[in-house]
């Protein structure tokens, strides 16, 4: 289980991602707000693992995730989902994820051709602002960490955008 303190994205701040024990797993550069609303993914030794920014020329909510300066991932919001949001984790071959559930409220699966390979929940902590990611073994956590975080960064643009 990891542990991501969203508050952190309201201001643009550095912040760790953590396990399950308070650890750090990851450490996240924010840079929310550059034009590209990029991150920069670090291990906890500070080298850099993976990238998630947002694409300038989309018709919808697109981010990439770079992982070793190759691309490992396209997420972006789905059009046409009546009564709930939902974002693709478009990855390499046909094994696409998809997100979906309450993503606003931090309470959303992720899914791998109908099976669920990932949770998000603010109900199992009771640490303010903060929720927790739930990966299946064998999946690829760092991608699906980085889709949550691009996730992140599209709702904090869409809640600036409304707001």
């Amino acid at each position: 289980m990891y542990v991501i303190q969203e508050r952190f994205f309201d201001i643009g701040d550095d912040f760790d991602v953590t396990d399950g024990h308070g650890r750090k797993v990851l450490h996240v550069d924010g840079k929310v707000l550059s034009l590209r609303d990029r991150l920069v993914v670090e291990d906890p030794a500070g080298h850099e693992v993976a990238t998630v920014h947002r694409k300038l020329i989309s018709l919808r909510p697109t981010y990439t995730i770079e992982i070793d300066g190759e691309e490992a991932a396209e997420v972006r919001k789905k059009l046409f989902t009546p009564f709930r949001d939902k974002f693709t984790i478009d990855v390499p071959g046909p094994d696409d994820l998809e997100m979906s559930g309450n993503l606003f409220d931090r309470e959303f699966t992720v899914e791998r051709g109908g099976r669920e390979v990932a949770t998000v929940s603010r109900r199992w902590l009771s640490i303010r602002d903060s929720y927790a990611v739930n990966i299946a073994e064998g999946e690829n956590h760092l991608i699906i960490l980085c889709a949550v975080l691009a996730l992140e960064l599209a709702l904090q643009r869409e809640k600036g955008e409304n707001g």
